[in-house]
C-alpha cells in the first residue's frame, strides 16, 4: 500500500491491466499491455528464429524470408538504392501494426491500434522521424521544402506546408484507430447476434482489412520518407 492505494502492478493484475493508478488517478492501460504483449511475442519469434536459421529455410523462416524480402523489394523499387537502409524500419512498423491488428481476431484480447493513444503515438514518430531525416540529408535547405518554388509565394506556402505536415500525423492516427476501431464494434456485434455463423466469415473479411490497415500506414511512412529525402525546391 502507498498512499492509501495498491500497488499499480497488482491493481492492473486484478482489473484486468485494464487502468493503473499514477498520482492516485486511474489511467486506461490496456492497449499499453496489449502493445507490450505484441512486442514480446515478436521478440520471441526473432530469437527463436535467430537460432534456428538454415541455409535451406523452412516453416517460419521460409515465410519471414519471404515477407522480408518482398518488403524489401517494393521499398527499393519506390525509393530507389536510398530505402535500403529504412527496410527495418518499415518492415518493422508493418510487421508491428499488424500484429498489434491480428490481436483483436484473438479472443480475450483487444486490438491496441483500437485506441486513439496508439495510433497518435505512432504517428507521432513518424512526423519526427522523416523530417529528422530530411535535416540530416538537407541541413539547412530542408526548408525549403516548406516554402515552394518562389519566393514570392513563401508568405502563402510557409503555412499551408505547415499545416499539411501537421495533418498528416492526424491522417495517419485516425484512419488506423477508426477502421480498427470500427471492426472490433462490428464483430462484437456479430459475435452477439451470430456467435459461429456470423464470426466466421467476418474473421476472413477482417483479417483482410487489418493486413491493408498496416500496409496503408506502412505505404504512407515510406512516401513521407521518400519526400524528405527528395531535392528541396529552391
Amino acid at each position: 500500500m502507498a498512499g492509501g492505494l495498491p500497488h499499480p502492478v497488482l491493481l492492473s493484475t486484478f482489473m484486468g491491466m485494464d487502468e493503473i493508478a499514477i498520482g492516485g488517478q486511474m489511467v486506461e492501460f490496456k492497449h499499453v499491455f496489449y502493445s507490450w504483449v505484441c512486442m514480446a511475442l515478436l521478440f520471441t519469434v526473432a530469437c527463436i528464429m535467430r537460432r534456428r536459421l538454415t541455409l535451406v529455410p523452412g516453416g517460419l523462416q521460409n515465410f519471414f524470408e519471404a515477407l522480408i524480402d518482398t518488403v524489401e523489394n517494393f521499398i527499393i523499387a519506390t525509393m530507389g538504392e536510398n530505402g535500403r537502409k529504412f527496410v527495418p524500419l518499415l518492415a518493422g512498423i508493418f510487421i508491428y501494426i499488424f500484429g498489434m491488428n491480428l490481436m483483436g481476431l484473438v479472443p480475450g484480447f483487444d486490438a491496441p491500434t483500437a485506441n486513439l493513444n496508439t495510433t497518435v503515438c505512432m504517428a507521432l514518430f513518424v512526423l519526427v522521424f522523416y523530417n529528422a531525416v530530411g535535416l540530416i540529408r538537407w541541413k539547412t535547405h530542408y526548408i525549403h521544402h516548406f516554402t515552394g518554388p518562389s519566393k514570392f509565394l513563401i508568405p502563402l506556402m510557409f503555412p499551408l506546408e505547415v499545416v499539411s505536415h501537421l495533418s498528416r500525423p492526424v491522417s495517419l492516427s485516425l484512419r488506423l484507430f477508426g477502421n480498427i476501431r470500427g471492426e472490433e464494434i462490428v464483430m462484437v456485434l456479430f459475435f452477439v447476434m451470430a456467435p459461429i455463423l456470423g464470426t466466421l466469415p467476418i474473421y476472413a473479411l477482417f483479417l483482410l482489412g487489418k493486413t491493408m490497415q498496416a500496409f496503408v500506414f506502412f505505404m504512407l511512412t515510406m512516401f513521407y520518407i521518400k519526400g524528405a529525402l527528395e531535392a528541396p525546391e529552391h
